[in-house]
């Protein structure tokens, strides 16, 4: 990419402005504020004609593989252990969960502005910043991927407040502490970049779909499931950054014609966002009948999105807070991990 005081300036102009916004937005409670913000922000720029030509390749795989190390952490030997014996159903319930998002994929991709891989992509109960950061890596459009994904978090996050309070009068109001992970940032870093430097050539030498996403994944995972992070994690301004890369890249991609045929696309996919959602809640029911927790605490371990707004819910309620934390990281992380396999192996099929 060439450099030019023109470039530079439009870079510096949507840099800003995705700044300005992205503070704002966190003050009023949007959910995946960063993410949402840079999307919306670039999508802008790029209808204008204002903006960069692209996000840098490079950029782009950075991004996906912080995101991969931020992934990986969360599934912790803390986390896993607090499952006890009911590992069995929260498994179940999460490839149930991934199939319920095969098939709604499925159903979107038979809309004539759409392939069958992006449907798939853009219906995936978890991980919406992972799947829009592959995208275009597995073949599916990222603009569509990324407007569906964030459609998703926002109902799902929506209509956590109103279903917790309406439908199982629960108390919301303990609130909570910010936690503290305690690693110096020199330890953050010293872990991301060995994540990175090991991840992506293993990734590549066995030829994993996403290479710059799942290699750090994994080797995040391995790290801490092994606990040889040292209380390591990414910082929440490189998460943020990564985030804005990420809603970038699918926004400076927009053209007229492909906001329209998005606008077409989105009744059906919200029709399906809901039947998924309906269908999740529905398999919470497998653990209530198989596990000790609460119909309240199985919606909060089902709920088919807005992970971080999940969590901070079961924090304020008087809930089994672990057994939520352990279904929700468990969904997320299936989800990143079979996917892409998944999409890859249907390709090659094709």
């Amino acid at each position: 990419m060439r450099f030019s005081p023109a470039a530079a300036g439009r870079w510096v102009a949507l840099t800003l402005v995705t700044i300005l916004l992205t503070i704002l937005a966190e003050r009023v409670g949007v959910p995946s504020a960063a993410l949402f913000v840079g999307l919306a922000v670039a999508t802008v720029f790029a209808l204008a004609k204002v903006g960069p030509a692209k996000v840098p390749s490079r950029a782009s795989q950075a991004a996906q593989a912080v995101l991969g190390v931020e992934i990986g952490t969360l599934l912790d030997r803390d986390t896993l252990a607090s499952l006890g014996t009911d590992w069995i159903p929260v498994v179940l319930v999460s490839l149930g969960t991934l199939l319920l998002s095969i098939g709604a994929g499925a159903a979107l991709g038979l809309h004539r502005d759409l392939s069958a891989t992006t449907g798939a992509l853009a219906l995936v109960a978890g991980g919406a910043s992972g799947m829009v950061a592959i995208a275009r890596d597995l073949g599916g459009d990222e603009r569509v991927v990324a407007v569906v994904q964030y459609l998703r978090v926002l109902l799902v996050t929506a209509s956590l407040p109103f279903v917790a309070t309406v439908v199982f009068h629960a108390d919301t109001g303990r609130g909570v502490g910010p936690a503290d992970s305690g690693a110096p940032l020199w330890v953050d870093a010293v872990f991301i970049l060995g994540c990175l430097a090991v991840g992506v050539p293993l990734a590549r030498l066995i030829r994993l779909p996403a290479p710059a996403l799942l290699g750090p994944l994994i080797v995040a995972t391995v790290a801490d499931l092994a606990g040889w992070t040292g209380g390591a994690e990414v910082p929440t301004l490189l998460l943020a950054a990564v985030y804005v890369v990420i809603g970038w890249q699918a926004g400076l991609r927009f053209t007229v014609e492909s906001f329209r045929s998005i606008g077409r696309i989105l009744p059906w996919a919200t029709l399906l966002i809901v039947a998924i959602a309906v269908g999740c809640a529905l398999l919470g029911l497998i653990l209530v009948a198989t596990t000790s927790v609460t119909p309240y605490e199985a919606y909060l371990a089902t709920t088919p999105g807005g992970i971080y707004a999940v969590l901070a819910l079961a924090a304020a309620s008087d809930v089994n807070v672990t057994f939520v934390v352990a279904a929700q990281v468990l969904r997320v992380f299936l989800m990143l991990l079979i996917v892409p396999l998944f999409t890859r192996r249907r390709q090659r099929g094709d």
